[in-house]
C-alpha cells in the first residue's frame, strides 16, 4: 500500500467560507467552507455526506473495513477497533461560527450510543489580523442561566459571557469536549476532532438553523447537560495553546496527535498529511509522491516509515492513545 492524495470532500453546511480554502488548495473549489480529510465519518443523520471517496472511486471506509490491519496496524485495531478514531478538516470560517458545544465521551455513550465524544483542536494556517476564537465562559454559569439565554436567543449575553482568544497563523488550540466555542470569522484552520458529527447549538439566530438543529436528536433541556458551565481562568486558557514541535497540549494526545514535519522521516503508522507550504516528495519503499502547498494525503500503516524531501512544511495528524468509551 502507498499514501494516497485526496481530492476535496465538501459536504454541504450552513456558514459560508473566506476564499481562503481555495486558495490554499490551489484548486477550483466549491463554494463551501469545508473539507473534510480521510473522513470515515458521515455528518449527524446524512449519511453519506462526509465520507471520503478515494481516487479509484472506493469509500474509505469501506476500504478501512475491508482489510483494518493494513490501513491502521494490528496495535491500532487491537485497542480502537477497525475505525481510524480521527477526523480532520481544513475549515474556512468567512463569517463567526455560532455559539455550540460538543459532548464529551462520558455524554456520548450514556446519550448517542458512542464510544466517541468530540473534543477538537485548532491549528491555525491563515487568519485576519484581528481574528479571534471564543472558548469556555468567563464566569460559572447557571444551568437556569444558561437555559434562558438558548431559549430566548440572547446572543448578546451568550457571546458576551465567553473569552475571545485572539489568534493568528500558526497558533495551536484545544478545544475540549464541553466548552462553549465559536470560531471567528476570515480563519483558516486544520481541525483534528474525535470521529463523530455531534453539535449542541446554542445560537442558531441570524443563521438558516433553528432548535430542530440544535439537540442532536434530545430534548434541548437534556442536550444542555453535555455543557461544561464553569469559567475558564486565563490560566487554563493558556495551558490549552499548544507550544513547541508537537503543537498541542499534552493533553491532547488521548484524542489525536499533530506534530509539524518538514524534510526528515515520517514513521510508520497511519496518518493525515496536510502540506502547509513548499514542494517536495514523500517516498518509501512503495516508490515517491510528489507534493506541494495545499495536498493532503492519506498514509496507511502498511506503507511503513516514508521519507520527506525538499522545502516543503506540513502537519501530520494521528489518533491518539484513548480507546473509545465502551
Amino acid at each position: 500500500m502507498r499514501p494516497i492524495p485526496l481530492g476535496p470532500n465538501q459536504p454541504a453546511t450552513f456558514y459560508r467560507g473566506s476564499g481562503r480554502l481555495a486558495a490554499f488548495r490551489g484548486l477550483d473549489l466549491e463554494p463551501r467552507p469545508e473539507d473534510w480529510l480521510a473522513s470515515t465519518t458521515a455528518r449527524f443523520g446524512l449519511a453519506p455526506s462526509g465520507l471520503s471517496t478515494l481516487p479509484d472511486g472506493t469509500m474509505l471506509a469501506d476500504a478501512v473495513a475491508a482489510d483494518p490491519l493494513a490501513w491502521l496496524g494490528a496495535e491500532h485495531v487491537e485497542r480502537f477497533g477497525p475505525n481510524p478514531g480521527l477526523l480532520v478538516k481544513l475549515l474556512d470560517a468567512g463569517q463567526r461560527l455560532p455559539v455550540h458545544v460538543h459532548p464529551d465521551r462520558t455524554f456520548a455513550a450514556s446519550h448517542l450510543a458512542s464510544g466517541y465524544g468530540k473534543t477538537e483542536a485548532w491549528i491555525v494556517l491563515d487568519a485576519a489580523p484581528d481574528a479571534a476564537v471564543h472558548l469556555g465562559f468567563t464566569r460559572d454559569v447557571a444551568a437556569d442561566e444558561l437555559a434562558r439565554w438558548v431559549s430566548t436567543q440572547d446572543v448578546t449575553a451568550l457571546l458576551g459571557t465567553t473569552n475571545r482568544v485572539p489568534i493568528q497563523a500558526g497558533d495551536a488550540i484545544l478545544c475540549p469536549a464541553g466548552l462553549p466555542h465559536a470560531i471567528g470569522e476570515n480563519v483558516l484552520l486544520v481541525e483534528l476532532q474525535e470521529p463523530t458529527d455531534f453539535s449542541v447549538l446554542l445560537e442558531w439566530e441570524g443563521f438558516p438553523l433553528g432548535p430542530r438543529n440544535a439537540s442532536v436528536g434530545l430534548s434541548l433541556d437534556e442536550a444542555l447537560t453535555c455543557v461544561d458551565r464553569r469559567g475558564v481562568s486565563p490560566a487554563r486558557l493558556a495551558s490549552l495553546r499548544g507550544a513547541g514541535p508537537s503543537l498541542l497540549p499534552a493533553e491532547a494526545a488521548d484524542f489525536f496527535v499533530a506534530d509539524r514535519i518538514g524534510p526528515g522521516r515520517l514513521a510508520a503508522g497511519f496518518a493525515v498529511l496536510v502540506v502547509t507550504s513548499g514542494s517536495g516528495e514523500l517516498a518509501g519503499e512503495w516508490g515517491t509522491l510528489a507534493i506541494a502547498r495545499g495536498a493532503t494525503v492519506v498514509v496507511p500503516f502498511a506503507a511503513g516509515a516514508c521519507a520527506l524531501s525538499g522545502d516543503l512544511a506540513g502537519i501530520v495528524c494521528r489518533p491518539g492513545t484513548r480507546a473509545p468509551q465502551r
